[in-house]
Protein backbone atom coordinates (compact mmCIF):
# COMPACT_ATOMS: atom_id res chain seq x y z
CA UNK A 1 0.00 0.00 0.00
CA UNK A 2 1.64 3.71 -1.11
CA UNK A 3 1.13 6.15 1.87
CA UNK A 4 0.38 9.62 1.53
CA UNK A 5 2.24 12.85 2.18
CA UNK A 6 0.50 13.80 4.88
CA UNK A 7 1.44 10.31 6.29
CA UNK A 8 4.85 10.36 5.41
CA UNK A 9 5.07 13.76 7.58
CA UNK A 10 3.13 12.04 10.47
CA UNK A 11 2.12 8.54 11.30
CA UNK A 12 5.56 7.74 9.50
CA UNK A 13 7.48 10.48 10.19
CA UNK A 14 11.01 9.92 11.71
CA UNK A 15 10.58 8.83 15.23
CA UNK A 16 13.33 8.29 18.50
CA UNK A 17 12.20 5.15 19.23
CA UNK A 18 10.04 2.56 17.29
CA UNK A 19 8.69 -0.99 19.35
CA UNK A 20 7.69 -3.87 17.62
CA UNK A 21 5.18 -5.70 19.63
CA UNK A 22 2.58 -4.77 20.80
CA UNK A 23 2.00 -7.09 23.58
CA UNK A 24 2.97 -6.82 27.36
CA UNK A 25 6.71 -6.37 26.89
CA UNK A 26 6.08 -3.77 24.39
CA UNK A 27 3.21 -1.60 25.60
CA UNK A 28 5.73 -1.66 29.14
CA UNK A 29 8.54 -1.02 27.36
CA UNK A 30 6.43 2.55 25.82
CA UNK A 31 4.83 2.80 29.07
CA UNK A 32 8.16 3.10 31.20
CA UNK A 33 10.20 5.59 28.24
CA UNK A 34 7.45 8.00 27.96
CA UNK A 35 7.31 8.14 31.65
CA UNK A 36 10.91 8.79 31.99
CA UNK A 37 11.38 10.99 28.58
CA UNK A 38 8.06 12.77 27.87
CA UNK A 39 9.12 14.34 24.88
CA UNK A 40 10.32 11.01 23.12
CA UNK A 41 8.64 10.44 19.74
CA UNK A 42 7.51 6.82 20.04
CA UNK A 43 5.76 4.52 17.94
CA UNK A 44 4.80 0.36 18.51
CA UNK A 45 4.12 -1.44 15.24
CA UNK A 46 1.77 -4.61 15.02
CA UNK A 47 1.57 -7.18 12.46
CA UNK A 48 -1.96 -8.20 13.81
CA UNK A 49 -5.33 -6.59 14.09
CA UNK A 50 -4.77 -6.38 17.71
CA UNK A 51 -1.38 -8.18 19.55
CA UNK A 52 -1.00 -11.91 18.02
CA UNK A 53 1.45 -13.63 20.19
CA UNK A 54 0.22 -14.64 23.72
CA UNK A 55 -0.80 -11.40 25.63
CA UNK A 56 -4.47 -11.43 25.07
CA UNK A 57 -4.14 -15.29 24.18
CA UNK A 58 -2.65 -16.63 27.67
CA UNK A 59 -4.77 -18.11 30.70
CA UNK A 60 -4.76 -14.91 32.65
CA UNK A 61 -2.43 -15.78 35.16
CA UNK A 62 -0.53 -13.63 36.93
CA UNK A 63 1.93 -15.83 38.43
CA UNK A 64 4.21 -16.33 41.33
CA UNK A 65 5.46 -20.05 40.66
CA UNK A 66 4.54 -23.49 42.24
CA UNK A 67 6.62 -25.47 44.59
CA UNK A 68 7.79 -27.90 42.53
CA UNK A 69 8.66 -25.65 39.37
CA UNK A 70 10.93 -23.41 41.77
CA UNK A 71 12.14 -26.52 42.73
CA UNK A 72 13.15 -27.54 39.21
CA UNK A 73 14.28 -24.66 38.52
CA UNK A 74 16.67 -24.19 41.51
CA UNK A 75 18.16 -27.94 39.95
CA UNK A 76 18.18 -26.62 36.38
CA UNK A 77 19.76 -23.04 36.42
CA UNK A 78 20.78 -22.81 40.42
CA UNK A 79 19.45 -21.15 43.49
CA UNK A 80 20.56 -17.16 42.99
CA UNK A 81 18.83 -17.36 39.52
CA UNK A 82 15.96 -18.73 40.44
CA UNK A 83 15.45 -16.23 43.19
CA UNK A 84 16.02 -13.29 40.89
CA UNK A 85 13.22 -14.46 38.30
CA UNK A 86 10.63 -15.00 41.04
CA UNK A 87 11.79 -11.53 42.48
CA UNK A 88 11.11 -10.29 39.25
CA UNK A 89 7.40 -11.82 39.21
CA UNK A 90 6.82 -10.73 42.77
CA UNK A 91 8.01 -7.07 41.68
CA UNK A 92 6.40 -6.98 38.32
CA UNK A 93 2.81 -7.88 39.94
CA UNK A 94 3.48 -4.89 42.33
CA UNK A 95 4.03 -2.69 39.48
CA UNK A 96 0.76 -3.66 37.71
CA UNK A 97 -1.54 -3.08 40.83
CA UNK A 98 0.45 0.03 41.52
CA UNK A 99 -0.18 1.52 37.78
CA UNK A 100 -3.93 0.45 37.50
CA UNK A 101 -7.20 -0.59 39.84
CA UNK A 102 -7.83 -4.04 40.47
CA UNK A 103 -11.48 -3.29 38.54
CA UNK A 104 -9.68 -2.25 35.74
CA UNK A 105 -8.55 -6.11 34.60
CA UNK A 106 -10.79 -7.65 36.84
CA UNK A 107 -7.76 -8.77 39.06
CA UNK A 108 -8.78 -11.31 42.03
CA UNK A 109 -6.13 -12.62 44.63
CA UNK A 110 -7.53 -15.33 44.95
CA UNK A 111 -4.10 -17.63 45.51
CA UNK A 112 -2.26 -20.31 43.49
CA UNK A 113 -2.53 -24.03 44.33
CA UNK A 114 0.00 -26.85 43.26
CA UNK A 115 -2.01 -30.27 42.56
CA UNK A 116 0.13 -33.04 43.14
CA UNK A 117 0.05 -36.78 42.70
CA UNK A 118 1.78 -39.46 44.53
CA UNK A 119 4.42 -41.08 42.44
CA UNK A 120 4.16 -37.99 40.00
CA UNK A 121 7.54 -36.32 38.53
CA UNK A 122 7.87 -34.24 41.59
CA UNK A 123 8.26 -36.69 44.98
CA UNK A 124 5.43 -36.01 47.27
CA UNK A 125 7.19 -36.98 50.45
CA UNK A 126 9.55 -33.56 49.98
CA UNK A 127 7.04 -30.81 49.80
CA UNK A 128 6.73 -29.62 53.40
CA UNK A 129 10.72 -29.58 53.34
CA UNK A 130 10.32 -27.64 49.93
CA UNK A 131 7.91 -25.65 51.41
CA UNK A 132 10.16 -24.61 54.24
CA UNK A 133 13.15 -24.26 51.91
CA UNK A 134 11.18 -22.00 49.99
CA UNK A 135 9.72 -19.71 52.68
CA UNK A 136 13.06 -19.20 54.17
CA UNK A 137 15.03 -18.26 51.18
CA UNK A 138 12.35 -16.57 49.36
CA UNK A 139 10.70 -14.08 52.33
CA UNK A 140 14.06 -12.00 52.54
CA UNK A 141 14.81 -11.75 48.54
CA UNK A 142 11.06 -10.51 48.39
CA UNK A 143 10.65 -8.58 51.74
CA UNK A 144 8.15 -10.32 52.77
CA UNK A 145 7.30 -12.56 55.58
CA UNK A 146 8.89 -10.41 58.11
CA UNK A 147 5.89 -9.16 60.05
CA UNK A 148 3.81 -11.86 61.66
CA UNK A 149 0.57 -10.63 60.03
CA UNK A 150 2.30 -11.81 56.78
CA UNK A 151 1.08 -14.81 54.93
CA UNK A 152 4.00 -17.87 54.73
CA UNK A 153 4.54 -17.83 50.80
CA UNK A 154 3.47 -21.31 50.59
CA UNK A 155 2.01 -23.56 52.96
CA UNK A 156 0.65 -27.35 52.72
CA UNK A 157 -3.32 -26.78 51.87
CA UNK A 158 -4.06 -30.91 51.47
CA UNK A 159 -7.14 -30.53 53.63
CA UNK A 160 -8.80 -29.20 51.12
CA UNK A 161 -8.78 -31.50 47.70
CA UNK A 162 -12.00 -33.05 48.98
CA UNK A 163 -13.71 -29.80 49.08
CA UNK A 164 -12.39 -29.07 45.66
CA UNK A 165 -13.18 -32.45 44.80
CA UNK A 166 -9.87 -33.30 42.44
CA UNK A 167 -9.41 -36.95 41.59
CA UNK A 168 -6.29 -38.85 42.22
CA UNK A 169 -4.48 -35.88 43.95
CA UNK A 170 -2.55 -36.37 47.21
CA UNK A 171 -1.05 -33.08 48.59
CA UNK A 172 -1.89 -29.50 47.71
CA UNK A 173 0.39 -26.78 48.08
CA UNK A 174 -1.05 -23.30 48.24
CA UNK A 175 0.33 -19.10 47.79
CA UNK A 176 -1.65 -15.87 48.35
CA UNK A 177 0.73 -14.51 46.39
CA UNK A 178 -0.55 -15.24 42.92
CA UNK A 179 -3.92 -14.74 41.46
CA UNK A 180 -5.86 -14.12 37.80
CA UNK A 181 -6.86 -11.42 35.79
CA UNK A 182 -8.48 -10.38 32.37
CA UNK A 183 -5.61 -10.00 30.45
CA UNK A 184 -6.84 -8.55 27.09
CA UNK A 185 -8.10 -5.79 29.70
CA UNK A 186 -5.33 -4.94 30.86
CA UNK A 187 -3.92 -5.19 27.64
CA UNK A 188 -6.44 -2.17 26.27
CA UNK A 189 -5.58 -0.42 29.78
CA UNK A 190 -1.86 0.10 28.78
CA UNK A 191 -2.74 1.08 25.00
CA UNK A 192 -4.64 3.73 26.27
CA UNK A 193 -2.04 5.22 28.97
CA UNK A 194 0.61 5.23 26.62
CA UNK A 195 -1.33 7.01 23.80
CA UNK A 196 -2.65 9.40 26.56
CA UNK A 197 0.93 10.57 26.81
CA UNK A 198 1.44 10.50 23.13
CA UNK A 199 2.68 6.93 22.19
CA UNK A 200 1.66 6.46 18.70
CA UNK A 201 0.41 2.58 17.52
CA UNK A 202 0.07 1.33 14.10
CA UNK A 203 -1.32 -1.78 13.64
CA UNK A 204 -1.54 -4.57 10.53
CA UNK A 205 2.03 -3.16 10.35
CA UNK A 206 4.53 -5.60 9.64
CA UNK A 207 8.78 -5.68 10.08
CA UNK A 208 9.92 -7.12 7.21
CA UNK A 209 13.35 -6.52 7.95
CA UNK A 210 15.93 -3.59 9.73
CA UNK A 211 19.15 -1.87 9.19
CA UNK A 212 20.98 -0.37 11.79
CA UNK A 213 23.81 2.88 10.65
CA UNK A 214 25.04 5.40 11.82
CA UNK A 215 22.35 7.50 12.47
CA UNK A 216 19.80 4.95 13.97
CA UNK A 217 17.71 2.07 12.36
CA UNK A 218 15.82 1.75 8.82
CA UNK A 219 12.90 -0.46 9.29
CA UNK A 220 10.86 -2.09 6.06
CA UNK A 221 8.04 -2.92 6.54
CA UNK A 222 4.64 -3.90 4.22
CA UNK A 223 3.88 -0.31 3.34
CA UNK A 224 6.24 1.74 1.25
CA UNK A 225 8.99 3.30 1.99
CA UNK A 226 11.38 2.79 5.26
CA UNK A 227 10.53 4.22 8.91
CA UNK A 228 13.54 6.00 10.34
CA UNK A 229 14.21 5.86 14.26
CA UNK A 230 17.43 6.32 16.85
CA UNK A 231 16.32 3.63 18.49
CA UNK A 232 14.10 0.26 18.21
CA UNK A 233 13.39 -2.29 20.82
CA UNK A 234 12.43 -5.82 19.59
CA UNK A 235 9.24 -7.12 22.21
CA UNK A 236 7.58 -9.99 20.15
CA UNK A 237 8.60 -12.73 22.26
CA UNK A 238 7.99 -16.07 20.55
CA UNK A 239 8.36 -14.72 17.10
CA UNK A 240 11.39 -12.79 17.89
CA UNK A 241 13.74 -15.23 15.46
CA UNK A 242 12.09 -14.09 12.25
CA UNK A 243 14.16 -10.62 13.08
CA UNK A 244 16.76 -12.55 14.98
CA UNK A 245 17.45 -14.80 13.71
CA UNK A 246 20.54 -15.65 16.18
CA UNK A 247 18.88 -15.53 19.55
CA UNK A 248 18.07 -18.63 21.90
CA UNK A 249 14.65 -18.14 21.46
CA UNK A 250 12.38 -20.68 21.34
CA UNK A 251 8.66 -20.55 20.22
CA UNK A 252 6.29 -23.00 22.75
CA UNK A 253 2.18 -23.09 21.62
CA UNK A 254 0.05 -22.78 24.40
CA UNK A 255 -3.08 -24.64 23.84
CA UNK A 256 -6.45 -23.57 25.77
CA UNK A 257 -9.93 -24.41 26.27
CA UNK A 258 -12.80 -22.74 28.20
CA UNK A 259 -16.33 -25.07 28.64
CA UNK A 260 -19.82 -23.94 29.30
CA UNK A 261 -20.91 -23.07 32.79
CA UNK A 262 -20.80 -25.93 34.76
CA UNK A 263 -23.41 -26.38 37.66
CA UNK A 264 -22.32 -26.06 41.72
CA UNK A 265 -18.83 -25.18 39.97
CA UNK A 266 -16.52 -25.44 43.22
CA UNK A 267 -13.02 -23.84 41.73
CA UNK A 268 -11.69 -20.36 42.83
CA UNK A 269 -8.07 -19.41 41.63
CA UNK A 270 -5.32 -20.15 39.72
CA UNK A 271 -4.14 -24.03 39.72
CA UNK A 272 -0.92 -26.09 38.50
CA UNK A 273 -0.13 -29.83 38.17
CA UNK A 274 3.06 -31.29 36.85
CA UNK A 275 5.52 -28.44 37.49
CA UNK A 276 2.86 -26.03 35.71
CA UNK A 277 2.77 -27.91 32.19
CA UNK A 278 -1.27 -28.22 33.19
CA UNK A 279 -2.71 -25.49 34.23
CA UNK A 280 -6.20 -23.94 34.96
CA UNK A 281 -8.58 -21.46 36.61
CA UNK A 282 -12.35 -20.19 36.79
CA UNK A 283 -13.56 -17.80 34.74
CA UNK A 284 -16.66 -17.05 36.72
CA UNK A 285 -18.76 -20.26 36.90
CA UNK A 286 -16.94 -21.71 33.88
CA UNK A 287 -13.32 -23.84 34.08
CA UNK A 288 -10.50 -22.61 31.94
CA UNK A 289 -7.71 -25.10 30.95
CA UNK A 290 -4.37 -25.08 29.25
CA UNK A 291 -1.20 -26.61 28.81
CA UNK A 292 -0.19 -30.52 28.21
CA UNK A 293 2.38 -28.97 26.12
CA UNK A 294 5.34 -31.75 27.24
CA UNK A 295 2.76 -34.18 25.36
CA UNK A 296 4.19 -33.62 22.42
CA UNK A 297 7.24 -30.89 23.11
CA UNK A 298 8.80 -31.17 18.90
CA UNK A 299 4.90 -30.28 17.53
CA UNK A 300 4.39 -27.31 19.95
CA UNK A 301 7.65 -25.61 19.23
CA UNK A 302 5.60 -24.07 16.74
CA UNK A 303 4.44 -20.30 15.97
CA UNK A 304 1.34 -21.76 14.43
CA UNK A 305 -1.78 -20.98 16.41
CA UNK A 306 -4.12 -23.91 15.28
CA UNK A 307 -5.00 -26.44 18.47
CA UNK A 308 -4.24 -29.90 18.31
CA UNK A 309 -6.32 -32.56 18.48
CA UNK A 310 -4.00 -34.22 20.98
CA UNK A 311 -3.24 -31.80 23.18
CA UNK A 312 -7.35 -30.67 23.07
CA UNK A 313 -7.98 -34.50 23.82
CA UNK A 314 -5.23 -34.53 26.36
CA UNK A 315 -6.47 -31.69 28.53
CA UNK A 316 -10.33 -33.24 28.40
CA UNK A 317 -9.25 -36.31 29.55
CA UNK A 318 -7.55 -34.31 32.60
CA UNK A 319 -10.77 -32.03 33.16
CA UNK A 320 -12.62 -35.52 33.92
CA UNK A 321 -9.90 -37.34 35.32
CA UNK A 322 -8.38 -34.67 37.50
CA UNK A 323 -10.18 -31.37 38.10
CA UNK A 324 -14.16 -32.28 38.34
CA UNK A 325 -15.25 -35.02 40.99
CA UNK A 326 -15.51 -38.28 39.78
CA UNK A 327 -19.12 -39.18 37.82
CA UNK A 328 -19.27 -35.08 36.80
CA UNK A 329 -20.88 -34.97 33.17
CA UNK A 330 -18.96 -33.66 30.36
CA UNK A 331 -18.78 -29.93 30.29
CA UNK A 332 -19.76 -28.41 27.17
CA UNK A 333 -16.22 -27.02 25.51
CA UNK A 334 -17.42 -23.05 24.14
CA UNK A 335 -13.80 -21.87 22.89
CA UNK A 336 -10.63 -23.49 22.22
CA UNK A 337 -7.70 -21.39 21.13
CA UNK A 338 -4.13 -21.44 21.54
CA UNK A 339 -0.98 -18.55 22.38
CA UNK A 340 2.96 -18.33 21.62
CA UNK A 341 5.12 -17.92 24.54
CA UNK A 342 8.78 -18.11 24.15
CA UNK A 343 11.69 -20.23 25.92
CA UNK A 344 14.84 -20.87 25.35
CA UNK A 345 18.03 -22.97 27.04
CA UNK A 346 17.88 -20.71 29.84
CA UNK A 347 15.23 -19.70 32.12
CA UNK A 348 15.51 -16.08 31.47
CA UNK A 349 14.37 -13.35 30.08
CA UNK A 350 16.84 -11.70 26.91
CA UNK A 351 17.38 -7.82 27.36
CA UNK A 352 20.29 -6.70 25.97
CA UNK A 353 21.66 -4.46 22.81
CA UNK A 354 22.14 -6.63 19.45
CA UNK A 355 23.23 -4.25 17.89
CA UNK A 356 24.15 -0.41 17.86
CA UNK A 357 20.91 1.45 18.61
CA UNK A 358 18.79 -2.41 18.41
CA UNK A 359 17.97 -3.52 21.62
CA UNK A 360 15.61 -6.70 22.83
CA UNK A 361 13.53 -7.73 25.81
CA UNK A 362 12.15 -11.24 24.30
CA UNK A 363 11.80 -14.73 25.82
CA UNK A 364 9.36 -14.89 28.64
CA UNK A 365 9.50 -17.98 29.38
CA UNK A 366 5.99 -17.95 29.96
CA UNK A 367 5.95 -15.30 32.93
CA UNK A 368 4.91 -12.36 30.69
CA UNK A 369 2.34 -11.23 32.52
CA UNK A 370 3.90 -10.97 36.21
CA UNK A 371 7.38 -10.24 34.45
CA UNK A 372 6.89 -7.83 31.69
CA UNK A 373 6.69 -4.64 34.02
CA UNK A 374 10.01 -5.54 35.16
CA UNK A 375 11.83 -6.41 31.77
CA UNK A 376 10.81 -3.08 30.53
CA UNK A 377 12.29 -1.25 33.14
CA UNK A 378 15.44 -3.23 32.57
CA UNK A 379 15.30 -2.52 29.12
CA UNK A 380 15.03 1.06 29.47
CA UNK A 381 18.07 1.42 31.36
CA UNK A 382 19.60 -0.15 28.29
CA UNK A 383 18.61 2.80 26.09
CA UNK A 384 20.18 6.33 24.91
CA UNK A 385 17.30 8.73 26.04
Amino acid sequence: MAISVWEKETYYAPKDVVIVGCGFVGLWTAYELIHKYPKLKITILEKGTIPSGASTRNAGFSCFGSVSELMFDVELMGEATMLETVKMRYQGLQRIQAVFDKKVMDYEGNGGYELIEKNGSYPIERLNDDIAYLNKILAPVLGIGNKKSSAPIYKDVSNKISQFGFQQIQALAYSPYEGQLHSAKLVIALQQAVQAKGVQILFNTEVKKFKSHSGGVSIQTNLEGDLETKQIVICTNGFAKTLLPKLDVVPARGQVFVTAPIPDFRLKGTFHFDEGYYYFRNVGDRLLLGGARNKAFAAEKTTSLETTKLIQDTLEQFMMKRILPKGSKKPKIEMRWSGVMAMGKEKKPIIQEVQPNVYCAVRMNGMGVAIAPIVAQKAVKLMRG
